[in-house]
């Protein structure tokens, strides 16, 4: 006799395998590293885990966004997801998505990563819009990380930094200073 899984959990879970593109619903997959060579991924799922510690957390790192979107009448909800970064010691990250439409942009929503550090948890990743893959591959012993299909991020020491080259926009610091002194000065 086989048993099948009962409950709402594996119920949710089968629902949203068609909406996956087939990169996210493998469980692993290869992708080119940037140096041509293929490397293993695995795939960050976000889901929605109520009532569970991992949820408590993400919703007390969050507590300000979902405190906004509630108060434009919006009922935000929070997908999270964990997988294991550190080659040595196995430190579990926590994957934060906090979706209303005042928190999703035209890039889609942003996911925040965090790392528990002496008893609390650290932001190590600031709002990356796209999927998110662990690779096999390393930097400072910490497992490099691909957003979307080409984003690779990498462990500088204490947080994740990109790896592509940002574009030229001229000289933005600048401009910002100039609208900020304007505004100081009521012109703004």
């Amino acid at each position: 006799m086989t048993r099948r899984p009962t409950g709402l959990v594996p119920l949710c879970l089968l629902a949203l395998l068609p909406l996956l593109p087939p990169s996210q619903a493998a469980a692993q997959t290869r992708h080119r590293h940037h140096h041509g060579a293929p490397v293993a991924s695995s795939p960050v799922i976000l889901t929605q885990q109520p009532g569970t510690a991992l949820d408590t957390a993400a919703r007390q790192l969050n507590a300000e966004d979902i405190a906004g979107a509630r108060r434009r009448n919006e009922t935000p909800i929070v997908l999270i997801g964990s997988a294991p970064l550190s080659t040595d010691h196995g430190d579990t990250a926590l994957f934060v998505q906090t979706q209303s439409a005042s928190l999703c942009g035209s890039a889609g929503c942003s996911t925040s990563v965090y790392l528990r550090h002496d008893g609390h948890w650290v932001k190590v990743l600031d709002s990356v819009s796209g999927p998110i893959k662990v690779l096999a591959t390393s930097s400072g012993g910490m497992h490099d990380l691909v957003v979307g299909d080409k984003d690779r991020w990498t462990w500088s020491g204490q947080a994740y930094h990109d790896t592509l080259p940002a574009a030229p926009i001229g000289n933005l610091r600048r401009s910002v200073e100039r609208h900020q002194e304007q505004a100081r000065q009521g012109g703004g």
